[in-house]
């Protein structure tokens, strides 16, 4: 437990809807992001975040696409809200798509989704040459993200869930993390997004809200280059 880390407050989700904004200034700013460095080819997953579906990240998948990768999405039917069981569904989508590709995958996770991202590096180190995450809670698991509240009601107890994630994060990656996340986050606490413990993560900070995270020129951008310079 980090002292005085809490989960933002459900009076907070207003804020969110001020992601959408992050949809016009892409478009307007699609020349520039077209011109950003360049793939070869090199695989792509791309993970949405929790109880989302694969169609939250159409738009980043077309994206990346569009500078050459090869990508994939979640694949077939709904996101279970079972975090092992999702774990499964991408350990099995990473060892499919990297025995095609014949070569690393990189992975993109959006909140969830980069939880999922990681544990699957930490599992499959061999099969994963980089991960970035967007608004990802590194500690706590959903402790110190505004599901917590309705965690809470139905009596379940975050505390042991904080405390098997914080097992899992004493087995060190080594796989190069970027972990984007921003403070006017409004779902999950930014500072849960800090991993305190990896030696190879590169944190680095924007401003938009977790809604925007998905949508945002500036994190495309990031997402671009890093993805580029690994």
């Amino acid at each position: 437990m980090i002292e005085s880390l809490q989960a933002p407050p459900r009076s907070g989700l207003v804020r969110e809807v001020r992601g959408l904004l992050e949809l016009p200034r892409l478009l307007l700013r699609f020349p520039i992001l077209a011109r950003q460095p360049r793939g070869r080819g090199e695989p792509v997953l791309v993970l949405p975040g929790y109880g989302a579906g694969n169609a939250s990240t159409l738009l980043l998948q077309a994206y990346l696409r569009l500078l050459g990768y090869q990508v994939r999405g979640l694949g077939g039917g709904a996101p279970s809200k079972e975090v092992p069981e999702m774990l499964v569904r991408v350990l099995k989508r990473l060892i499919h798509f990297a025995r095609k590709a014949g070569q690393e995958v990189r992975i993109v996770g959006w909140s969830l989704g980069g939880y999922l991202a990681r544990e699957a590096a930490r599992e499959r180190p061999d099969l994963v040459r980089q991960v970035i995450t967007l608004g990802t809670p590194v500690v706590g698991g959903p402790k110190y993200t505004v599901f917590v509240h309705g965690l809470r009601d139905q009596g379940i107890d975050v505390d042991a869930m904080e405390a098997q994630v914080e097992s899992r994060n004493r087995r060190s990656l080594t796989t190069p993390v970027t972990a984007i996340y921003s403070r006017a986050d409004a779902v999950v606490a930014w500072e849960a997004c800090i991993d305190r413990r990896g030696s190879k993560v590169e944190h680095i900070e924007v401003n938009t809200t977790h809604l925007g995270l998905g949508f945002s020129p500036e994190v495309y951008r990031i997402i671009a280059r890093q993805l580029a310079e690994r």
